[in-house]
């Protein structure tokens, strides 16, 4: 599914720069770093270029959603349009924040450092801002967690493909 959503977004970017289409696919919730790897791949953007660029587009969200998510959700669950949405939101967040409530920076780390479908740093972030977990200790949580997303999709991107 990530890869055919990658694949249709490069299609559709084809008239940006590479470094300007992996940053914006690194920005986008569900894909985020690992979308933009795979696209910086699939466009033969060199990893070393590829992965600042990629790390900043996804780090630009994290903070955002650390402080204003909370106020916002509040703020949305008011109206009769979107409390639905944002209540489904929140339980899907929750249902997946056992570990984090548990191991809280450990947790959060794992969570968006192991690439798996629903895990990342925008749902780590949303996770962390709904539990209440301290911005200094999420933040840090978070960072360090999309460097180990880093090193493991580089290896599945680049690394194994070089060597096949």
């Amino acid at each position: 599914m990530v890869n055919q959503l990658v694949n249709n977004l490069v299609e559709t970017l084809k008239n940006i720069p590479p470094e300007a289409a992996i940053f914006l696919i690194s920005m986008i919730p569900i894909l985020e770093l690992r979308g933009g790897l795979i696209a910086a791949a699939l466009l033969k953007v060199p990893i070393t270029t590829a992965i600042p660029i990629c790390l900043v587009g996804n780090l630009i969200p994290v903070p955002f959603i650390l402080w204003f998510i909370t106020p916002i959700f509040s703020w949305l669950k008011k109206t009769k349009a979107f409390r639905p949405m944002v209540e489904k939101l929140e339980k899907k967040s929750l249902d997946k924040s056992d570990r984090i409530r548990k191991y809280e920076f450990w947790g959060l780390f794992l969570f968006v450092g192991i690439p798996l479908p629903g895990t990342g740093a925008w749902t780590g972030s949303l996770i962390a801002s709904l539990l209440d977990i301290r911005f200094r200790k999420a933040f840090p949580a978070v960072c360090l967690g999309l460097l180990l997303a880093t090193t493991i999709m580089c290896i599945f991107t680049y690394l194994i493909p070089a060597l096949v």
